[in-house]
């Protein structure tokens, strides 16, 4: 038997979610799927952000976090005096 990797689970979970967005309400054996408007729009996201997340399209390592947070950081600090005028400004 085959370990299922965080690729595969996430591959097989957005499929999941997308089918439930796309079908909406259906039965599966004795377990009735209906999730409402709400319901498969947050599934339609839900599949989406599984499905680039198993293609690499998306993702969020903890380095990709830091260096985003790095950058944001020194943007606010090159740009604090026209904060700062905005802010007095008003």
């Amino acid at each position: 038997m085959t370990d299922l990797t965080p690729n595969s689970t996430f591959l097989i979970a957005g499929i999941v979610f997308i089918t439930i967005a796309v079908i909406g309400q259906s039965k599966l054996a004795f377990i009735e799927i209906n999730p409402g408007c709400f319901g498969r729009i947050l599934a339609l996201f839900i599949g989406v952000s599984s499905l680039l997340y198993a293609l690499g399209i998306l993702n969020f390592s903890a380095e990709n976090l830091d260096l985003l947070r790095n950058s944001l950081t020194e943007e606010i600090k090159q740009r604090i005096s026209q904060i700062n005028e905005i802010l007095q400004g008003s």
